[in-house]
């Protein structure tokens, strides 16, 4: 698993100064968070977001904080270490999608229900035999340099993908062009399924049918004239020179980095829709308190855990209008199957069952969670709970599972096998929410036999370097934004859960995007569920839900479970 695969993940649970993050970079469809996900072409109404709340207005402006009120052509919103790696296709991190996010569009973006609608890209063709993509392009489409925008450019980007440097996020090459691999391994100067017809039209044919394929293919576009100007085959190093320099076609384009305090954007004159109404946006990158900047007006967005606590402490502020919303992600608790103790399946049932998810991520949260035990969200089309085992807290059957397994009690209370001690290690991120997992689950595995090692880091890129130096048995994630189900499945399938290797799952997954017929697909996709709840590669944690407030002054804020912000080129001070 990648860096920025995993980068939000531990911050969601930790509640800390996020935007919703998302794959969907962009200018009409601008997000924060991880650039690789995709969308089903269909998909129905149920993706919307659940919630028995409503929308809240900001009740006093009065209380607005003077910082705030003189702002007229600024908006501030925060976000956590950019590493300066602007260029889609090569972030560092999620947050550095977060920042491209406003400098580059997409051919396709999604709607709130996450069905693929169009951006760059006025339209597209699908052939009879769902293999090959036409997509034709709006006219007088610019980069933030003033150059034209043509099918060159698409085509451009999706070559740079399969060059055998490419060691980066996209999964455009999973999804199979036609002569890709051949293009990869040299054998072709040029990729066969890729083809340009006229400037505003490039099409591109599949070796199978493909669901997500709108929105796979439907990414970032990189200008051919900047970024392929010194391209040569098997070398992509040269593109690190020209992150800090990005030239893109989103709303607004990068004025200035400082890293460790801000990252400045000025409005994108050329920017398709026309220029955003406000001049000025900047991430506020330095360390602080989300409450903090609020209360002072140092930034215009904050996102919280939706706890009444929080809820009880925004209204009161008075000034921000409060959103209830629901992503479409869910937690979960990645299992060390290469350590022979926890590659026995009945081992991760026991531990399930010997872990209060309740009273850990719904209670503790006043209420601001649900349990998970699949791999997606309630608000998801595929979410289903029938034939699921729930694996409600049950520590005699924990027991019961360890028993079968070999593990028997020692004199200290441990339990034991072949004269080794039953241990868990775990990693997590130093914030309230881990001190309240570490205390509940120390209790409830002592109880249950399991010696539990909890070790915290303040500092997350430490906390990576030792889940991937292997030296762990658990560790708590949170997955980026799911816009299809196959985005909540796919660390099964690719690789990243390593010790994992199911061929039926494998072959669900591939059936599953082998239709575009939504009640087909949510029969596959029941049908692997099943068989993860059941072996459980990971032990899935928790769902959230979460209020985001912005500044009443804002005006023209829109923010969805699958594509975090939109249309910021129409965000306005009132």
């Amino acid at each position: 698993m990648r860096k920025s695969a995993i980068l939000l993940t531990t911050l969601i649970l930790a509640g800390s100064l996020l935007l919703s993050a998302c794959s969907s970079g962009g200018g009409n469809n601008t997000a924060a968070g991880s650039e690789s996900s995709n969308v089903a072409a269909n998909t129905s109404a149920e993706n919307s977001a659940v919630t028995d709340d409503q929308p809240i207005a900001a009740s006093d402006m009065s209380k607005l904080p003077a910082l705030a009120q003189k702002r007229t052509d600024t908006i501030i919103v925060g976000l956590k270490n950019p590493s300066g790696a602007f260029t889609p296709y090569f972030h560092q991190s999620g947050y550095d999608g977060n920042v491209s996010s406003l400098l580059y569009s997409r051919l396709v973006t999604q709607d709130e229900q996450g069905l693929p609608v169009p951006e760059l890209a006025e339209s597209w063709d699908v052939s009879d035999d769902q293999l090959t993509y036409t997509f034709h392009l709006r006219k007088d489409l610019k980069f933030s340099d003033g150059s034209p925008m043509t099918a060159e450019d698409v085509a451009f980007t999706w070559t740079l993908l399969y060059d055998k440097a490419y060691d980066g996020d996209s999964i455009i090459t999973a999804i199979g062009i036609k002569g890709g691999q051949d293009y990869k391994e040299g054998k072709a100067t040029s990729i066969e399924g890729i083809q340009v017809s006229d400037p505003l039209t490039v099409s591109v044919t599949l070796e199978k049918p493909i669901a997500t394929a709108p929105i796979t293919l439907g990414g970032e576009v990189l200008s051919k004239a900047y970024y392929g100007k010194d391209y040569k085959f098997g070398d992509l190093e040269y593109i690190r020179k020209l992150h800090e320099n990005p030239v893109g076609n989103g709303p607004y384009k990068l004025e200035k980095f400082i890293p460790g305090q801000e990252v400045r954007f000025v409005a994108n004159e050329y920017f398709y829709l026309g220029k955003p109404k406000t001049e000025h946006f900047i991430y506020k990158t330095s360390e602080g308190d989300t409450w903090q900047y609020l209360e002072t007006g140092e930034v215009d967005y904050g996102s919280f855990t939706a706890t009444e606590d929080n809820l009880k402490k925004l209204k009161n502020m008075g000034y921000l209008n409060i959103v209830p919303y629901t992503p479409s992600v869910y937690g979960y608790l990645g299992v060390n199957l290469q350590h022979e103790t926890y590659a026995d399946k009945k081992v991760r049932q026991a531990i399930t069952y010997g872990l209060d998810r309740q009273s850990i991520y719904v209670e503790a949260n006043q209420g601001a969670g649900q349990v998970a035990n699949i791999p997606t969200a309630p608000i998801s089309w595929s979410y289903t709970e029938e034939g699921i085992n729930p694996y409600e807290y049950d520590p005699e059957k924990a027991k019961q599972l360890l028993e079968e397994a070999g593990w028997t009690v020692g004199s200290d209370g441990i339990r034991e096998k072949d004269g080794k001690k039953l241990t868990l290690h775990f990693l997590g991120s130093k914030s309230p929410s881990t001190d309240i997992f570490i205390a509940l689950a120390t209790e409830g595995f002592k109880e249950i036999g399991v010696d539990f090692q909890p070790e915290v880091f303040a500092d997350f890129n430490a906390l990576v370097d030792k889940y991937e130096s292997g030296d762990y048995d658990l560790v708590s994630f949170s997955t980026p934004i799911l816009s299809d189900p196959s985005d909540g499945v796919q660390q099964f399938i690719n690789g990243e859960v390593k010790g994992y290797d199911n061929p039926k799952v494998k072959e669900l997954y591939f059936d599953a995007l082998s239709t575009s017929d939504t009640e087909q697909r949510k029969k596959y996709y029941a049908e692997m569920y099943k068989i993860l709840n059941d072996e459980l590669p990971i032990i899935f944690t928790s769902y959230r839900k979460s209020y985001y407030a912005y500044n009443g002054r804002l005006d023209g804020v829109v923010n969805n479970p699958f594509a975090g912000f939109q249309d910021v080129n129409n965000w306005s001070l009132k």
